[in-house]
């Protein structure tokens, strides 16, 4: 029995030995055989590919009165997710501003963003501001824009172009290698090669006594 007894007190001092090496040879074959876990897939690349066309189509616009706000009219569209833009062939743009005022775009071809907010226009760019009378009485003269690109700001009512533009002003005519025009202030600025023509205000005549 002492023998015995020794025996096991002697066997008990290893067990945790054991223990450990058991523990350790179990946390080794749960390592060898756990699955490994799958290889993240690879993001794919964004396509800048249309999610949607129109053709022959005209959209309109109208604010909370109901009155006709903008329309935009074109032989074909094509909506891209990846950059949430629309590019329009032979676009025309009609577009009232908050006056009432009449501006018309058209082009060989149109990239517009999500909102309309911004426009532009590739290939015989046109945008016309029609005459009209402003609030004080006076007549504000057609405003007319030619070339071949065209970037207009819809809501601030801005035009600017990094290429040649031709500026027509009723009877006034100015040319310029680039442009920033702002409808707002009024002002204009253009760079490089400018030339102008400015032809004087027709005098006012005095009614025959």
């Amino acid at each position: 029995m002492i023998k015995l007894r020794d025996a096991l007190d002697r066997g008990s001092l290893y067990l945790p030995v054991v223990l450990m090496a058991l523990l350790a040879l179990g946390t080794y074959w749960l390592v060898r055989n756990t699955p490994e876990p799958a290889a993240p897939e690879a993001e794919r690349p964004v396509r800048h590919d249309p999610d949607y066309f129109m053709r022959q189509f005209s959209v309109k616009t109208f604010d909370e009165k109901g009155r006709l706000q903008s329309e935009v009219r074109g032989i074909e569209g094509r909506h891209f997710p990846d950059t949430d833009t629309l590019e329009i062939d032979q676009v025309h743009i009609r577009s009232y501003n908050a006056e009432g005022k009449l501006v018309v775009a058209t082009a060989d071809r149109a990239l517009s963003n999500g909102d309309a907010s911004e426009v532009q226009l590739f290939g015989n760019a046109v945008v016309v501001r029609e005459a009209s009378t402003g609030p004080n009485g006076r007549l504000d003269p057609r405003l007319e824009f030619r070339s071949e690109f065209l970037h207009a700001y819809v809501n601030t009512e801005r035009v600017r172009s990094h290429l040649p533009v031709v500026l027509t002003r009723g009877n006034d005519r100015l040319t310029g290698d680039s442009m920033t025009y702002d409808n707002l202030s009024r002002e204009l600025e253009m760079k490089g090669r400018v030339h102008g023509m400015l032809m004087p205000a027709p005098a006012a005549t005095n009614p025959r006594r």
